[in-house]
């Protein structure tokens, strides 16, 4: 274990190097001095134990390092302890053994492995053991089990997600309007790539030829390990199928009832198998704005995949370049946390985008507009604002530009560079 804790608290010996600024950063640093858990939360891989060692490299400008103690539980070596959070407690004790130091900080990541782990920090924090406790986990029910209510008003929450765009046009240094129009080949290439390949940190800084291996391993790490073991699911065969199902109809239409019949299986069975999914953060459902819950209950679903580079995984990848671009564009706005919708009565407007309770956009996505489908986008925003006040009426496109009876038609590469 000595090894293991050395080799993991590489900042004992000095700050971790070829990191990336991640948007989330100045929030979390904004609460340092804050008593409350930070709870960092979201899909495998996207980029949680880099924003750990981002906090960690402020916090050691104004503390000494060896205060500062990171375990990755996500480690093999840590199976022994998963049955028993009281086991934690050894991790300091070793720690203050191998630094001659008492943790102030302690980051413990992918915490879901460790059975009760609720107890244990809400133990060390009660008693004030540390100064601060950060934890990551790659399951959005972290904080719904039984013991969760032990940390209710201890605790802060914020998501992480894949690179967003704007964060990596920060990456090739383009951070102000001058930059992207005088490198608007280069916005463009990096929607071209991330339509393909997606927008985990990984996967966007190696080669073409790597990158679809590197999505499929995570793919199959998530499915394995945070579906159908956490969850213990017998009908394995099925519940592939119906990921990979997803995979190839990425943004369109389902009901449970319609996936039922597809996979021959209960609609129950579909609705808890896409919930495990959708905990593991593999996919999002969006609802049919209503101001009727009874009518948003019965409606179908639009099921998004959280990164779009799973697409790349399907065999009909290739063939369906606007259902990728709607995709892009819906995990572009997730990333800004927004309640997000679609409407599908008589006409359909991609995308409604709440905020604070109230309508911020209407969105339509459109990667070309042309003759055939410029008054069929415009009159579904159109009949859609005269139901509901919007701050925004918007059409993004690939790469068009216009103002339409108060329509705004604007690239991708515009509207999401700065948002």
């Amino acid at each position: 274990m000595d090894k293991i804790l050395v080799m993991q608290n590489k900042h004992w010996n000095g700050k971790y190097s070829g990191l990336h600024n991640r948007t989330v950063l100045s929030k979390l640093l904004d609460n340092i001095n804050l008593k409350q858990i930070e709870i960092i939360q979201g899909i495998r891989r996207s980029g949680k134990s880099t924003i750990f060692k981002l906090i960690i490299n402020q916090l050691i400008k104004n503390c000494n390092p060896k205060e500062i103690l990171y375990v990755n539980l996500d480690d093999p070596i840590f199976i022994n302890y998963s049955k028993d959070a009281g086991n934690l407690y050894k991790l300091l004790e070793i720690s203050e053994k191998l630094t001659n130091c008492k943790p102030r900080y302690l980051f413990l990541d992918e915490i879901q492995n460790i059975d009760n782990w609720e107890k244990f920090v809400k133990s060390i924090y009660d008693n004030e053991v540390v100064q601060k406790i950060f934890i990551t986990g790659s399951n959005s029910k972290l904080l719904n089990g039984e013991y969760a209510s032990l940390l209710s008003g201890r605790y802060l929450s914020n998501m992480v997600y894949p690179f967003s765009y704007k964060e990596i046009l920060n990456i090739y240094n383009i951070k102000t309007n001058l930059d992207l129009i005088e490198n608007k080949p280069l916005a463009q290439r990096i929607i071209d790539e991330i339509m393909k390949f997606g927008t985990f940190p990984e996967v966007v800084e190696v080669k073409e030829e790597q990158k679809r291996e590197i999505l499929k391993s995570y793919y199959d790490t998530i499915i394995l390990k945070d579906c159908l073991l956490s969850n213990k699911i017998r009908d394995t065969k099925t519940f592939k199928e119906l990921s990979f199902y997803l995979l190839s109809n990425n943004a369109c239409l389902h009901s449970y009832n319609s996936l039922s019949k597809v996979f021959e299986v209960h609609d129950k069975s579909i609705s808890d198998y896409l919930e495990i999914m959708e905990n593991a953060y593999i996919i999002n459902e969006i609802k049919q704005y209503s101001f009727s819950v009874k009518e948003q209950i019965k409606s179908k679903r639009k099921f998004y995949l959280i990164d779009p580079g799973f697409s790349a995984l399907s065999f009909s990848f290739s063939k369906n370049k606007g259902r990728n671009f709607e995709a892009l564009v819906f995990s572009e706005l997730k990333k800004q946390n927004f309640n997000i919708y679609y409407y599908n009565k008589n006409f359909e407007c991609d995308f409604i985008v709440k905020k604070n309770n109230s309508v911020k956009s209407l969105i339509q996505v459109c990667w070309e507009l042309n003759d055939l489908n410029l008054k069929r986008e415009m009159a579904a925003i159109n009949n859609l604002s005269a139901k509901l006040e919007s701050e925004e009426k918007v059409i993004i496109t690939y790469d068009q530009e216009n103002i339409i009876d108060n329509v705004k038609i604007i690239p991708f590469w515009k509207y999401f560079a700065f948002q």
